[in-house]
């Protein structure tokens, strides 16, 4: 569903590039904060099954809730294909959203979890098998939405007018959600359904809450210091849970960088998302839609994983060199910043493409002659500008002021003309000396479509149609309307109602034409129909985004299964849900950092905001290399048993473990899998 959401925030609901991303991401932030949530709910009240089904069927009704929303004729009252009544669909998406992300966040964290509960302790190998199976599953889906969401998003339908099918692209989601609801719950008897122990997350808050609130009381001089602030908590809590917690705040101190890769990642499906459909998504044997390039990303995704794993990893243990994970998620970081500078120097291509529009002290104006001679037309202070017929000049002649004085063949009375400012017109030489000023389009074409409209310069009315578009009748030296035309081969049947042919034309991506039907139009085959470029397709192959994909999937690869890896090996067994918490809550951080930056910083060129963001990820890269330096990597299962065995112990027994303790971290330098500190 993420696949398209940005695209329907931009086209459907008509909200402008930095709106639709910063409520993309506000919404990503969320479905990465209701995971507490739903650990605490399964965790000390439902259980993982019964948590697992209703928070889907929340899921569920909030899909079915954006569907609706996206049906266009609900309030379509005039039928132009907009609806009338934006409010409407505006808050049915919110809610269908903030459904969605209850149901997505509330599952997240218990599915995966319920499915290991499904196995004894001695089935390691089986649950090892399950894990894979599961993660491939979830690629193997991300794949198959990336592919096929968009594909069902560029169909049109429509009741009383015909546009781009987002209620199919939300409905289709939404049915596989209750099909696949309907079939976990049918197999409700095979399952092992673990009763819910208390959440572990809820007893760490209380301990720490404790231990702040006893040192913010015990804060005078005359209480003696001591070693850790959770000390404090040691009047009320088992001092093993101190420890415990101790290890993990240890780790998720070094968690305090990690958002900012998230707010590179993330955006793959908000601002390049939004870079593809200003680029051409034809790259030969396929023809690519904007939103379908994140497909690039869980392919690269089922490739480099076992890649690294087998022979990347191995390869580099081998050349000597100690590649701890810290190290590794640096790098990751890393190629995340060089994803954004990709990116940014594909946005100075298409950048070069673009067309210059007038700002707002500036006008633009283009001559158009359609009369069956040639004709100079005179427009001071420029120089004379002489057209053949059925001609345009070749660009926009750009003027500062916004009232002109035009004079045809330097014989004819010169003729006032208003510009509007910041607008782009046609001037229209037709015959017999006929003016006549018309706008143009003075912005790209949306959704990667193509502005089309044509101009009459027979004496007949006359009727355009192709399937995208019907052009109604064009009266004798009027412009049509513009229509929007995908991309792709059209047929245009051009009739007088007696005579009749085919114009065809095959289109690109995001360019704008005026067609213009000369006086002696050749009926037999429009053989001698013309077309004026009012702004260039897309030229810029989409291809160009694959560097970007791949250096920000091999980010992913080395930053965040590597993380999740160090995370669990230095988290105590029990204390393993607060890491994934942890971990989850640095994502929701990153999204809302995207949106803050999205909605304050309003850089208008968009190459220089994503340099600042891969600045700012290198600066928080060389932080993070510093801070995981210092880090001295713990075992904590031996740290465990140690202050198990002490409650064991006699008094004078006691006395000796303590001076020993220091020794226990300084053991795991003999852990095969981490050295003992990392180096920069």
């Amino acid at each position: 569903m993420r696949a398209v959401l940005v695209l329907y925030f931009k086209y459907f609901l008509l909200w402008d590039e930095d709106l639709a991303t910063s409520i993309y991401h506000a919404f990503v932030a969320l479905c990465y904060l209701t995971p507490i949530l739903g650990a605490i709910v399964a965790d000390s009240w439902l259980g993982k099954f019964r948590t697992i089904i209703y928070l889907s069927i929340v899921y569920a009704i909030g899909q079915i809730v954006m569907a609706v929303s996206a049906i266009h004729d609900i309030t379509d009252t005039d039928r132009n294909g907009t609806p009338d009544n934006m409010t409407f669909h505006v808050a049915l998406s919110m809610l269908g959203l903030v459904l969605i992300a209850l149901g997505t966040g509330g599952i997240k964290p218990c599915v995966s979890a319920f499915g290991g509960d499904q196995f004894e302790e001695h089935q390691t190998t089986q649950r090892s098998t399950f894990f894979s199976v599961f993660y491939l599953c979830i690629n193997a889906g991300s794949l198959l939405s990336t592919i096929i969401t968009p594909i069902l998003r560029s169909k049109e339908c429509g009741i009383h007018s015909q546009e781009q099918c987002y209620p199919l692209a939300f409905g289709v989601p939404a049915v596989l959600m209750v099909i696949s609801l309907v079939v976990f719950i049918a197999g409700s008897g095979m399952y092992v359904k673990a009763a819910p122990q208390g959440n572990i997350i809820l007893q760490v808050c209380k301990c720490i809450g404790f231990a702040i609130k006893n040192r913010f009381k015990h804060r005078s001089s005359k209480y003696p210091k001591r070693e850790h602030w959770m000390d404090w908590a040691s009047e009320k809590y088992d001092k093993l849970l101190i420890v415990q917690i101790k290890m993990v705040l240890k780790v998720l101190f070094l968690y305090i960088p990690l958002p900012m890769f998230w707010t590179l990642f993330d955006q793959k499906g908000s601002r390049w998302t939004l870079q593809a459909t200003t680029m051409d998504g034809d790259i030969g044997l396929i023809v690519l839609q904007p939103d379908q390039m994140q497909t690039v990303n869980p392919i690269l995704i089922l490739t480099l994983v076992p890649i690294m794993d087998r022979i990347v990893y191995p390869l580099i243990k081998k050349c000597g060199f100690n590649f701890s994970p810290l190290k590794r998620m640096t790098v990751g970081m890393f190629l995340a910043a060089m994803a954004f500078v990709a990116a940014a120097l594909v946005q100075l291509q298409i950048d070069k493409t673009l067309p210059v529009f007038p700002s707002s002290s500036q006008a633009q104006l283009n001559l158009l002659n359609i009369a069956e001679s040639g004709v100079t037309v005179t427009i001071p202070p420029n120089e004379p500008v002489v057209l053949g017929a059925g001609q345009a000049s070749e660009d926009y002649i750009m003027f500062e002021t916004d009232t002109i004085e035009v004079s045809l063949n330097t014989t004819s009375e010169a003729r006032r003309f208003t510009l509007t400012k910041e607008m782009r017109q046609t001037l229209l030489i037709a015959p017999g000396n006929f003016l006549n000023l018309v706008e143009d389009k003075t912005a790209k074409p949306e959704k990667g479509g193509n502005e089309i409209r044509f101009v009459n310069a027979l004496s007949t009315p006359v009727n355009v149609s192709t399937k995208a578009a019907n052009y109604e009748t064009i009266s004798p030296l009027l412009f049509s309307n513009y229509s929007l035309i995908p991309q792709g081969k059209h047929t245009f049947n051009i009739t007088n109602g007696v005579q009749k042919c085919e114009y065809t034309k095959i289109l690109g991506y995001g360019a704008a034409y005026t067609i213009l039907l000369p006086s002696n139009l050749i009926w037999d085959d429009c053989g001698n129909i013309g077309d004026i470029e009012e702004i260039q397709p897309n030229s810029v192959s989409i291809a160009l985004q694959i560097p970007q994909y791949f250096l920000i999937t091999a980010g992913e690869v080395v930053f965040s299964v590597t993380g999740l890896e160090f995370s669990y090996s230095q988290a105590p067994s029990n204390m393993k849900a607060v890491l994934q918490a942890g971990w989850l809550f640095t994502v929701a951080v990153g999204n809302f950092i995207v949106l803050i930056v999205a909605e304050l910083a309003k850089i208008p060129q968009k190459w220089a905001e994503y340099l600042l963001f891969a600045c700012l990820l290198v600066a928080v890269c060389v932080i993070f290399s510093i801070m995981a330096y210092f880090y001295t990597y713990m075992d904590p299962a031996a740290i465990e048993a140690q202050y198990r065995e002490e409650k064991e112990l006699e008094p004078e027994e006691k006395e000796q473990l303590e001076m020993t303790k220091d020794q226990v971290v300084n053991t795991t330098e003999d852990v095969d899998v981490f050295s003992r500190r990392t180096k920069m």
